[in-house]
């Protein structure tokens, strides 16, 4: 039970991501703080879980919206130890194909989430003089994928912003870091692949193990980083990607 006591904020939790990374922290121990704009793959999502939880859907990238989350864990639960800023969703097209609706819709899905999240758990991680920060970003933003560019500026800022918390909280044993996976074999993607939409093929041919991760995979990683053990790793961007950018 490596998260016994702990309390974890899962955002964009009803995604097969944030359903893989949820579990794994249920499975440790950890009681949950679940919010996802999907209230109908919430509710769903919620009802499967045995541990303690509550849940909340809305527009996390609106900054009242987020407080009111964050003021409903600390009625519940009093603490917030991991905070995993899953929630986001790529705008995907070629730049020219790109209105200013549709990049304000990327940058908010994406940073602003991440940003407003952030910001709003960091007292109660000072206060209790712990925390851990995992923010899911994005491979593309390295190895430069097709119509990815308005998606890498909003993940990029995302990798960005953790070396600054990074270096403003150690004092407080609050890490910041970044997984930043490839693509992931979702159901949209399969459903995708199934159609014969030639983008997913276009996407593995840069990853060598020459397929998409699984939610779990990710969520392996994200999970560690929220251990305890973790300690010493902080600032970092850490890919989860097949070889599709290396170093």
């Amino acid at each position: 039970m490596q998260y016994e006591g702990q309390v974890a904020l899962v955002t964009g939790a009803a995604s097969p991501i944030g359903q893989a990374i949820s579990k794994r922290l249920a499975a440790g121990g950890a009681r949950l703080i679940l919010a996802d704009v999907d209230e109908e793959a919430m509710e769903k999502f919620a009802a499967s879980l045995t541990v303690d939880h509550i849940t909340m859907v809305g527009d996390l990238s609106q900054e009242s919206v987020v407080d009111e989350l964050v003021a409903k864990a600390k009625a519940a639960f009093q603490r917030i130890d991991i905070l995993v800023n899953n929630a986001g969703g790529g705008v995907i097209m070629l730049t020219p194909d790109h209105t200013s609706e549709s990049v304000k819709r990327t940058i908010d899905r994406n940073l602003y989430t991440t940003i407003w999240n952030t910001r709003a758990v960091l007292p109660l991680m000072v206060d209790q003089n712990y925390g851990r920060i995992i923010n899911v970003g994005a491979d593309s933003v390295r190895n430069g994928l097709w119509m990815h560019s308005m998606y890498n500026a909003a993940k990029g800022g995302v990798h960005a912003m953790v070396s600054g918390l990074a270096r403003e909280y150690a004092e407080y044993d609050i890490t910041a870091n970044v997984v930043a996976p490839c693509m992931v074999e979702t159901p949209m993607v399969t459903e995708a692949r199934k159609a014969g939409n030639p983008m997913v093929a276009q996407m593995e041919s840069v990853i060598p193990k020459g397929r998409s991760a699984t939610p779990d995979e990710v969520a392996s990683l994200v999970c560690y980083l929220a251990l305890d053990e973790a300690r010493f790793i902080t600032g970092q961007v850490i890919s989860i990607n097949g070889g599709s950018a290396m170093q």
